[in-house]
């Protein structure tokens, strides 16, 4: 959002902007309901047609703390939350103070006046727009709704502001608080429509979001946890199994809610060992479990993991990185996981590791995820992380017709069984349902010993090399399947980003504002990380700079875990990392100040004063 700098005198009416985009960020404490407003905002965005990002902060700590929600609305296309933002809402004199330099020169701050003292230097800077919120609210719902309401009279503010849809906001108010007492969501529309009703001083134009181009069909919004899940039921999982951490908590409790209205369950058990052992039982069954943790959580299942492996169990494991390592910080975004991803447990054990973009994309590869645990018998890690997890976006709604699927359990007779066949040349072979009968009479087990091919335990050195080149050709024959990356702009130029997760969006407006001021730069995102997908040498070997974008650290030799595995797979030195662990998203001018230092020089000695 632009926001011209001449001012109108305050007698004049005011006038109304319309805009393509706007950045708002909310700052508060915890217990505030901030995330509730920007909630309502991202909703309302998808409903309106419109797209949306979200990016979010939240203490660590149970008692609570300073917190952030920052919403980017566009009705064009929104790759990520926005470097600065347009409206700074502020709830506490820490709130102003320690966001007021996120906002943009010229851009809004609404504080709450009864808990806010401006600062004098600010005031040339940004526009000031003070509102007794605490007060009104109590004068609105009662001294009782003082701190449960005033987030819900704020919204009403940015309403007044955006020219929102009052009436869809208020629908979503409402459907927030069904099952709740009614006076509940009276309280809350009361207190949204004093906030809507206020009259603004100092505010010399109200601003109005230009129509978005019609879709023709309905759009959904949610967060990344959240496709995950419906994403799992989706793809036919009926059982589940984990134990409560930060982030991936969201998606146990959506399907321990969900899956019972499909005929699974969801169980939390005493610890991560528990849950794994006990999905990997519900695989055993016939079906593809899931489980799921965050970094802590994975080290923990990593035995359990290395006995699916060598049992050839299909599985899927959902990580949700956070900062580590050990307790680390639990509230926020790191890209630090993917070494125990693929490497995690002792001996040869091949998994699969795929990373999903996106909050869409979450919701598809988690289908993709089960289909590869169910065609080549193995575990499959989808890596996530916080910042996909906790943020909101709008996506067309999938077709659920065309990819919803059940995973039939078949007990159909056969006349012999070897769950672990040498034969196959790719290696893929698989398990009968327990209780399958067998007409030679014999009947094969699964072990965490090496085993023949009927999984009878075998410590034959012969039969041991087969089994582990039969584990590790699955991961061969899939790397065959993989389609080659797209190249994101010109497909060869001076620069190449790669990148995996959640770097996907904020990459991409980089390389398009780059390229925007005539910079040849172009971007890579993978998707496949464990096995690779096949053709990225030819796919460097077209450009001058090859840089890998993570939120990790640089390591011992100046790259990160992906670049690491990059330069291991196609022996490519130009392989450089570009790295942050500071717990945040990364942010486009990040992004662009770091290239720009990498690939031109400092000038220095006579070069830098002009002499030839």
């Amino acid at each position: 959002m632009s926001v011209p700098d001449s001012q109108a005198p305050q007698s004049s009416a005011l006038r109304i902007s319309d805009i393509s985009e706007a950045v708002i960020r909310i700052a508060g404490n915890s217990q505030d309901g901030i995330q509730a407003i920007g909630g309502f905002l991202a909703r309302l965005a998808g409903r309106s047609e419109q797209e949306v990002m979200t990016f979010m902060t939240i203490p660590s700590t149970i008692s609570g703390g300073p917190s952030i929600f920052q919403v980017r609305i566009g009705s064009g296309e929104v790759l990520s939350a926005g470097d600065e933002a347009d409206v700074l809402l502020a709830f506490y004199q820490h709130s102003y103070q320690e966001h007021l330099h996120s906002l943009k020169r010229g851009g809004i701050v609404v504080y709450d006046s009864d808990h806010v003292e401006p600062s004098q230097d600010a005031m040339g800077s940004f526009r000031h727009i003070g509102v007794p919120i605490s007060g009104r609210t109590v004068e609105a719902i009662g001294g009782v709704g003082r701190e449960k309401g005033k987030n819900v009279f704020a919204l009403g503010l940015l309403a007044r502001m955006f020219h929102l849809d009052v009436q869809k906001l208020e629908r979503l108010i409402t459907e927030r608080f069904t099952g709740k007492d009614a006076s509940v969501a009276e309280n809350a529309v009361t207190a949204f429509q004093a906030g809507y009703g206020f009259q603004l001083e100092n505010v010399v134009e109200l601003f109005r979001f230009i129509e978005a181009e019609k879709r023709g069909h309905s759009q959904v919004v949610m967060n990344g946890n959240e496709a995950i899940a419906y994403g799992a039921i989706a793809a036919g999982v009926r059982f589940g199994a984990g134990y409560p951490i930060t982030p991936w908590t969201d998606v146990m409790e959506l399907l321990r809610r969900e899956l019972p209205k499909y005929g699974g369950s969801f169980i939390q058990c005493e610890d991560e060992i528990a849950s794994i052992s006990m999905a990997i039982g519900a695989s055993y069954a016939g079906g593809v479990a899931l489980t799921g943790s965050s970094g802590p959580g994975i080290a923990l299942k990593t035995e359990a993991l290395g006995w699916a492996v060598m049992a050839e169990m299909p599985l899927v494991i959902i990580d949700v990185q956070r900062g580590g390592p050990s307790t680390g910080m639990p509230t926020n975004v790191e890209q630090s996981d993917l070494n125990i991803a693929c490497f995690g447990g002792h001996g040869d054990s091949p998994r699969v590791v795929v990373a999903p973009a996106n909050v869409e994309d979450c919701f598809y590869t988690t289908i993709d995820a089960v289909n590869i645990a169910r065609k080549y018998s193995v575990p499959v890690i989808l890596l996530t992380d916080q910042a996909i997890g906790s943020r909101i976006e709008a996506f067309d709604e999938p077709d659920l017709k065309a990819v919803c699927q059940e995973i039939p359990v078949d007990l159909t007779p056969v006349a012999d069984h070897k769950p672990y066949d040498l034969s196959s040349p790719d290696g893929i072979s698989y398990h009968v349902v327990p209780g399958t009968r067998i007409a030679s009479g014999r009947y094969p087990i699964a072990t965490g010993l090496e085993h023949d091919e009927y999984g009878h335990p075998s410590g034959s050195p012969k039969l041991h090399m087969a089994m582990t080149a039969k584990r590790r050709k699955k991961l061969q024959a899939l790397a065959r399947e993989l389609p080659t990356p797209t190249v994101f702009g010109a497909p060869d130029g001076e620069v190449l980003l790669v990148g995996w997760g959640s770097t996907q969006g904020p990459i991409r407006e980089a390389v398009t504002r780059a390229r925007g001021e005539g910079q040849s730069i172009s971007a890579l995102h993978l998707k496949y990380i464990n096995p690779l997908p096949n053709g990225l040498s030819e796919i460097f070997k077209k450009f001058k700079h090859v840089f890998v974008l993570e939120m990790n650290d640089g390591g011992l030799y100046g790259y990160g875990q992906l670049a690491g595995l990059l330069r291991a797979h196609v022996c490519d030195d130009r392989i450089r990392g570009i790295n942050k662990c500071d717990g945040l998203t990364w942010k486009i001018r990040e992004i662009l100040d770091q290239v720009r230092d990498r690939v031109i020089p400092p000038a220095s000695g006579p070069v830098a004063s002009g002499a030839k």
